[in-house]
């Protein structure tokens, strides 16, 4: 299993190579003519490589040699090429360990002779390998590697015993033809750490800081296992700290940066690259004064700057303001060819372009306008302006005088300059995210000037754009807020646009799912079963389809363009309408396997949203963009969006309130008081808006929740006046109970409620048939205390000046009961249900499961570790585990989870707070989410996407008192046959609700059911 390839690639057969040694020094030539490095494949797509092993364990003696295959869309090697001179009478292939083989056949290779063809049992259940053999002069070559890469196995086989890089076409999905360097994001770990570094940069540029973030991190790793000569460190750190800043992980951010400064450089031009990005992570933060401060620190002299031999670009990393939540286009593309004495021009250029931002947001406009004219006149004098790196810039800096305009009345200067700052970057990026934040700011330039159909009209072509890019994207929220705010105010008057509201809606994504998505796209890009296998062809198709515009583009700009310029637009067009359809057919097939479906950004429209809605459904969506909070609601026939009457701020105030009156940590003790009615009454009132009578109309409300109210369950919101009225008078009676809430009309009290994670999960989630297992349910929990041996020789105090990001040990010692997973056993029925409990419960054993598949409810009853372990360090949501007895850590992790082979109806998360501090459960809470989402965002993605269609999961820790969680989860059980999942879940909260001592919410509410609740709990009892 594929699992963590920061650290190492595993092999994907015996003797076929890992990461380490593929980075390591190459074997000295053997031939004359095939060097030890060398592309397969015709024309400039070079879409597989070959390259020399220094060592190998089929190597050995000195005529021996090795090489891997490695293709642009696998995240592993895919094959290799042994030269063996074997002992007399040896047989050479006892070297060679690929499982059972199928008979030999005879096959030619051009070039190469007739080869020996196997086709074997790979080291994973259903993973075929292919091996050629021949024997030729005492020696014997061989290939061998994943079947379904078998032409490059043959093309590499052919050039390796001709002697000489042979021409041929290589059955692999194509990647940005004619950069030799661009390998799939999922390669970080086996590619060499120039090409990692480019490709990180590469995937900043186009926004997606997520991804941008892994590889950056995925260097940082390797900086230990992989010789690194320009000693980067600092560059890989500021750059790993600059995207989680841009994803809004600011602690995380700050604390990056701090180790980076303590990562000496006497580099001119690092130091002015670490200057710049440090500065821009605080205006991500809105501090202006430690900007102005950071970009005030004195760096070396430009003059005297020395190359270093093979290094990447670092004005490249610039390029990390591109579409930042900040200063937006502030980057620098790669330019190879430039001194280093120009680099670090263009980085004091930035650095006058950053104050300038700084100044103008301070409202010192003159002297803001003065540093963009500075900015200006300094790239220009840069090779006579001649460099295209410098693109962006400019465009800042005019997009920035605009600004500037806009303040002082000057309405027709300030367009046409925001207008030519969105034809620069349009001429040089067509359809990158650089065109569109632009775009956007022209948008809301329009939407100032009360020119709305205009400004409608650049907004829609903004969100059109992102969808055909991929759908949700980090960083746009605030320039997209604009937007939302305009259909909102236009939805009454023309409720066409809700359509609009909902799509764009979609297109934005919160920091941790964007980190989220990304991890597990990496674990699916990095898999061998028919989804990722599929998801690599589809990722790079997408990125030849990009390459393809972006040429076409270009063609499109020449006034008149030659013959062969017009013939290579009309061959360009019918390619890229091929690539297109190729795409749409790869991704139809995709969508069968719910690994790809929760990492998928794909957008639904709205009538694709009303037809999965049954009679008597309504779905709720809330979005919090630029400080404002927006609804929208839709039914089988109709639909609105609307501005809620709260600001994000004030949402927070009001979602924590709320959640301070069901239970808080006190001194390590959790207490509960009186519930808040009046705040849960007023943030209905205001969430709902003007659907604040229709909501408990329907029959079944699917939720879908953002800001705090990832925070807060909805079913407890209160949906009447009467009922509160009644409860503070008896409250205010001395001998009134102000913890009997009976008679309060809870919106979840009259109808169904779920969650969902996304219109497009839900969909999918409904269109999935029912599980096929053949057991009913498979109950986990009340982890093995540690053993005392692993307390001694793990979890050893960090080094110092490094952070400690390891659970305490008493997180394992404080297991959850297991009586309501043996109490539901006992309802089911002991034939059809089963039980693992204590050492048996732990991660290994978990991971290596052939039969989980077989259960249709699978149910945890653990402790579900969300947040991370301080502010600082990454958050990884994982469940609690008994430790097992290899590669054991006792969690586990949401990348684990998703690696799981499900075909379940429900998965229940009973989890239970872990915390032995105040501070700590003040960060962390056990199900639903923490303060990013992360659970919503981490642990129940996982489960969905490992095959599960629906989670049940708490908001907070499950409570014992009263038996309050017991029969809850009994009541799932012992509802009759065919009851909904929804339906069974409401029936056992309102006999809790009904009785005096569990009607606060604490007792019923925690438990939010994602997915599609409409599913029935048992179908036959």
């Amino acid at each position: 299993m594929l699992r963590k390839l920061i650290s190492g690639i595993a092999p994907i057969a015996a003797g076929l190579c890992s990461a380490a040694s593929i980075a390591a020094a190459p074997a000295p030539i053997i031939r004359p003519s095939v060097a030890d490095s060398f592309r397969l494949g015709s024309g400039g797509s070079s879409l597989c490589r070959v390259q020399s092993l220094a060592a190998s364990p089929v190597s050995r003696g000195m005529f021996d040699h090795s090489y891997a295959i490695a293709c642009r869309d696998a995240a592993t090697p895919v094959g290799e090429i042994h030269v063996i001179r074997p002992a007399a009478k040896e047989d050479p292939l006892a070297r060679l360990s690929a499982g059972t083989c199928e008979a030999p056949t005879q096959q030619a290779l051009e070039n190469a002779g007739t080869a020996t063809a196997f086709t074997c049992e790979g080291s994973r259940a259903g993973v075929p390998l292919r091996r050629y053999v021949i024997r030729r002069r005492g020696t014997v070559y061989v290939a061998q590697g994943l079947a379904g890469y078998d032409s490059a196995l043959a093309l590499a086989l052919r050039s390796i015993v001709a002697d000489r890089v042979l021409p041929g076409e290589v059955s692999v999905a194509v990647t940005e033809a004619g950069d030799a360097a661009a390998f799939a994001r999922v390669q970080a770990g086996s590619l060499d750490l120039d090409q990692a570094l480019a490709e990180g940069y590469r995937r900043n540029n186009g926004g997606n800081y997520a991804e941008a973030a892994e590889f950056f991190d995925t260097l940082l790793q390797r900086r230990f296992s992989a010789a690194d000569p320009n000693r980067r460190y600092g560059e890989y750190m500021v750059n790993r700290a600059l995207q989680k800043s841009n994803l809004g992980e600011f602690a995380e951010a700050d604390a990056l940066f701090a180790e980076a400064r303590r990562i000496p450089t006497a580099d001119p031009v690092e130091l002015r690259l670490r200057r710049n990005l440090e500065a821009i992570n605080h205006l991500n933060q809105g501090r202006l004064p430690q900007a102005l401060a950071v970009l005030a620190t004195p760096v070396a002299p430009i003059g005297g700057i020395e190359a270093r031999p093979g290094q990447i670009d670092p004005a490249t990393s610039a390029a990390i303001n591109s579409e930042g939540p900040f200063a937006s286009e502030l980057g620098i593309g790669t330019v190879a060819t430039l001194t280093p004495e120009e680099k670090a021009a263009i980085l004091d250029a930035q650095a006058i372009s950053i104050r300038g931002s700084i100044l103008r947001l301070q409202g010192r406009s003159a002297q803001a306008r003065a540093a963009m004219d500075d900015m200006l006149a300094r790239i220009a004098g840069i090779r006579d302006g001649n460099v295209s790196s410098v693109t962006r810039l400019r465009a800042q800096a005019l997009s920035e005088i605009a600004q500037i305009d806009e303040s002082e009345g000057n309405v027709p200067r300030a367009e046409a300059g925001l207008r030519q700052s969105l034809a620069i970057l349009d001429s040089e990026y067509p359809g990158s995210a650089a065109v569109n934040a632009a775009r956007a700011r022209l948008g809301a330039f329009l939407a100032r000037t009360n020119r709305i159909p205009e400004a409608l009209a650049f907004y829609r072509q903004v969100v059109d754009t992102m969808i055909a890019n991929g759908g949700a994207t980090a960083g746009f929220e605030g320039l997209l807020a604009p937007y939302f705010t305009l259909l909102a105010q236009q939805i009454p008057a023309n409720p066409a646009l809700t359509a609009n509201f909902f799509g764009a809606a979609q297109t934005l994504q919160r920091p941790g799912l964007a980190e989220t998505q990304a991890i597990l796209t990496r674990e699916l890009s990095g898999g061998d079963d028919a989804a990722s296998a599929l998801f690599r062809q589809s990722v790079t198709l997408g990125r030849e389809i990009e390459r393809q515009r972006i040429v076409l583009a270009r063609l499109a700009t020449i006034e008149t363009p030659s013959p062969d310029q017009l013939t290579q637009i009309t061959g360009g067009r019918e390619r890229l309408t091929q690539l297109q359809a190729d795409q749409v057919g790869i991704q139809s097939r995709l969508g069968a396997f719910p690994r790809y479906r929760v990492v998928s950004g794909r957008i639904s429209s709205l009538p694709e949203l009303q037809q999965a809605l049954k009679p008597g459904e309504g779905y709720w969506k809330l979005l919090v963009v630029g400080g404002r909070v927006f609804g929208f609601f839709a039914t089988q026939t109709e639909a609105t969006a609307w501005a809620v009457a709260l600001d994000g701020p004030a949402l927070d105030t009001a979602v924590d309130a709320i959640r301070e009156s069901i239970a808080v940590t006190v001194d390590g003790r959790l207490e509960t008081h009186p519930f808040d009615v009046v705040k849960a009454r007023s943030l209905y009132l205001a969430l709902a808006g003007p659907q604040a009578a229709a909501f408990p109309k329907v029959k079944h409300l699917i939720f879908e929740p953002d800001g705090a109210m990832l925070r807060l369950p909805a079913n407890l919101l209160i949906t009447e006046q009467a009922g509160v009225d009644r409860y503070l008078k008896r409250a205010a009676d001395p001998r009134g109970d102000p913890f009997d809430f009976r008679g309060i009309a809870w919106l979840g009290k009259a109808i169904d409620i779920s969650t969902s994670v996304s219109p497009r999960s839900f969909e999918d989630v409904r269109r999935t048939p029912p599980s096929t297992g053949r057991k009913t349910y498979l109950g986990l929990g009340h982890n093995a205390p540690v053993p005392p041996m692993l307390q001694l020789t793990s979890f050893s105090p960090p080094a110092p000046g490094t952070l400690d990001c390891n659970w305490p040990l008493a997180a394992w010692s404080n297991p959850i009961s297991a009586k309501e997973l043996l109490l539901a056993q006992k309802v089911i029925g002991t034939d059809k249900a089963d039980v693992v409990t204590g050492a048996a419960f732990n991660d290994t054993a978990i991971r290596d499961a052939k039969d989980l598949g077989e259960y249709r409810i699978l149910h945890f009853a653990t402790h579900g570790l969300v947040a991370a372990p301080r502010p600082s360090c990454l958050a990884r949501p994982a469940l609690l585990t008994s430790f097992g007895p290899t590669a054991s850590d006792g969690l586990l992790s949401f990348v684990e989870i998703y690696d799981l082979k499900l075909d379940a109806d429900l998965v229940i998360l009973s989890a239970c707070d872990t915390a032995g501090s105040a501070s700590v459960d003040a960060t962390r809470e056990a199900g639903v989410t923490s303060g990013g989402g992360r659970a919503l965002d981490g642990l129940v993605r996982a489960f969905i996407g490992a095959g599960s269609r629906s989670v049940l999961a708490t908001h907070w820790p499950a409570p014992d008192d009263y038996r309050a969680t017991e029969r809850l989860i009994s009541g799932l059980f012992e509802a009759p046959a065919g009851t909904s999942i929804s339906e069974a879940l409401r029936q056992g909260q309102l006999r809790l609700m009904d009785e005096a001592d569990t009607s606060h919410p604490y007792y019923w509410s925690a438990f939010a059911l994602i997915g599609d609740g409409a599913q029935p709990v048992l179908r036959t009892k």
